[in-house]
């Protein structure tokens, strides 16, 4: 996470594309990766200013902003404003709302929330193509890469998790690239969880930022993060969603979806006892109990 202004060359290059810029306040998360301020100047024209962590996240980005810019509302999602590899900069709009991850709502607030976010995500997959050849292979290696990280998952919890849990584990081994192979492909935002989700109280209106992780890939991938972590406690907030969206998931991606779901609990759990760190092990033990709880169904 960024503690300090960003680099007086950062700031020139905003000024020149935002006229009055002398403000920045760090709006990072709290990552060593995320680099990211709110800019502005006393005539307004207030804006965000990050810099990528490295040159495929900048790409992504870009391209993340182009597509949006052809198929969703401006009032739902930024604008990219400038942007230059060599700094791998980008400076993008302000839209008015806060981000939505931990903030304290109204019951029927999150619902219609959730309920805009699987409608603006309908939208996003409603134009997006199926990619290419190379990105269908790309696809297939890292769903190969799970598999086998959830095989090596397994024998590291063995005696450490319970037998259903291990047994999910396995099964996240043995049937994630078959089961990714017989789904389409569709250009994804990549990490649409409610730290990218950002709400206007006043009008109520839902919008969507960061674009880095955008690619080609499943469907069931954009909803990993809310299955692990938000559905589970809250199906009417998972019901919402898809209502929004406007159709259930079926049997082969309700299934991936578990599946990669368990991988990365699994992933948080092992690293957590490998490293000695107990904010991971609590975050994988919470993800698995859940998977192996009655499962949500869209």
């Amino acid at each position: 996470m960024t503690t300090s202004p960003p680099p007086p060359e950062l700031l020139v290059w905003a000024a020149a594309h935002l006229p009055g810029t002398v403000t920045a306040v760090d709006c990072s998360w709290p990552r060593a990766t995320s680099r990211v301020w709110r800019v502005g100047g006393p005539d307004g024209g207030a804006a965000f200013l990050k810099v990528s962590p490295d040159d495929d996240a900048f790409t992504r980005e870009v391209t993340g902003y182009a597509y949006t810019a052809r198929f969703l509302p401006e009032r739902q999602v930024p604008r990219l404003l400038a942007s230059d590899p060599g700094l791998r900069a980008l400076l993008s709009t302000a839209l008015p709302g806060r981000v939505v991850r931990d903030l304290p709502l109204e019951r029927g607030v999150e619902l219609q929330l959730n309920e805009d976010a699987g409608r603006l995500l309908r939208r996003w997959h409603d134009h997006a193509d199926t990619g290419t050849d190379s990105d269908r292979a790309a696809v297939q290696e890292t769903m190969g890469a799970y598999a086998r990280e959830a095989a090596e998952c397994r024998e590291a919890l063995a005696g450490r998790v319970p037998d259903d849990v291990l047994a999910l584990v396995g099964a996240a081994a043995a049937e994630i690239p078959d089961l990714a192979d017989r789904l389409p492909l569709l250009f994804l935002h990549g990490d649409y969880a409610t730290r990218n989700w950002l709400i206007d109280s006043p009008t109520g209106r839902h919008a969507l930022i960061d674009f880095e992780q955008a690619r080609y890939g499943l469907v069931v991938e954009e909803f990993v993060w809310l299955r692990g972590a938000l559905w589970p406690e809250r199906p009417d907030l998972h019901e919402a969603f898809f209502t929004g969206y406007g159709r259930p998931l079926d049997a082969v991606e309700e299934r991936l979806l578990l599946l990669l779901t368990v991988r990365l609990g699994a992933s948080y759990l092992r690293t957590g006892l490998r490293e000695g760190r107990a904010d991971l092990q609590e975050r994988g033990h919470l993800a698995l109990g859940r998977m192996t709880a009655r499962p949500v169904r869209s």
